[in-house]
């Protein structure tokens, strides 16, 4: 069994998620004895080698000139160069931007079946089952993938990373022999706020919603967030009144999110919300309202005002904190 693991990275970093990528594609390996090929794109080969303590033995490199700027065509194009020289069973792919791009892309290419956002795995004597939220997270499907080769996206945050060192990283260069035909669209630059965490990718969230009152009240949720490591969401509400950028977003039409600590600030739990984040570990909501929605859903709840306990509640972390 062949596997293609694709490895996201930002500017040669690894993304966090890359290393869950690394780490469903080891746990498969155990299972079935299958052979793993980690493929980055123009990959600084020194900040590769943080991929040895996940288990990775081969990355291979592809490069081109055509693919210093992000293009989804390009790199799809790329990738099934190289897939097609080794026949591959199965292909994982990240959930995030990036990979719920490229991997329908890649599964057209190899006229094969595709099962994105996935959040648990079921290996049945050879025989892969893949479990996913569907109806807005209020049911979870388990399916098979009949074709020959199968393609994957997973949830960031469900497959937890774990070290499994190995002693040497074998990097191979292939080179993508694409044509400027073949890069239709590319990103030139990404600007964001230095230092934010995305919530897709946040051990810790902390969102806030139309309970906040107002768009300066948000210092409160930006406190926490500081003192906890954490990234800062919105409910949609919210990002429609102009208080918050879409990128900040939680829900259906958001950024659906699996964080271990999910903490809702005045956010009632509407079901587009609660399809973007029923699936965090952990879930602490603050809400007036003890009939709220929200409620339903979380593992621990506080009735009150949000203008009272959100800065006591920094507070107590800082003093925990030291």
């Amino acid at each position: 069994m062949n596997i293609i693991a694709y490895l996201d990275f930002n500017k040669n970093e690894l993304k966090k998620v890359a290393f869950e990528v690394a780490t469903l594609a080891n746990q498969i390996k155990s299972q079935t004895n299958a052979n793993i090929f980690a493929i980055g794109i123009n990959v600084d080969t020194e900040k590769a080698n943080e991929l040895k303590d996940y288990g990775i033995e081969k990355l291979i490199n592809i490069k081109s000139d055509l693919l210093d700027k992000y293009s989804s065509d390009a790199i799809a194009n790329s990738l099934f160069q190289f897939a097609q020289s080794i026949n591959p069973d199965l292909l994982i792919f990240p959930a995030n931007s990036h990979g719920l791009e490229l991997a329908p892309r890649i599964a057209a290419k190899f006229n094969a079946g595709y099962v994105s956002d996935v959040i648990d795995l079921i290996d049945d004597n050879g025989n892969l089952y893949f479990k996913k939220p569907v109806y807005a997270g209020k049911s979870i499907i388990t399916t098979q993938i009949k074709s020959s080769v199968k393609v994957i996206s997973i949830r960031p945050n469900v497959f937890t990373a774990k070290k499994n060192p190995t002693n040497s990283l074998d990097i191979q260069n292939f080179e993508s022999n694409i044509s400027i035909n073949e890069v239709k669209a590319k990103v030139i630059d990404i600007n964001k706020n230095i230092g934010k965490l995305d919530v897709k990718e946040a051990d810790i969230i902390v969102s806030g919603g139309r309970g906040m009152k107002a768009a300066e009240h948000f210092n409160l949720i930006e406190e926490l967030a500081s003192v906890l490591g954490a990234a800062t969401g919105a409910s949609r509400a919210v990002v429609d009144d102009g208080w918050r950028p879409h990128s900040e977003q939680v829900g259906q039409t958001g950024k659906t999110v699996s964080p271990t600590l999910y903490i809702a600030c005045g956010i009632s739990g509407a079901i587009q919300h609660l399809a973007g984040m029923s699936t965090s570990k952990y879930i602490f909501a603050i809400n007036k309202d003890k009939d709220a929605p929200i409620f339903k859903v979380a593992d621990y709840g506080l009735v009150g005002d949000v203008f009272d306990i959100l800065p006591k509640l920094t507070e107590e972390i800082k003093k925990i904190k030291g």
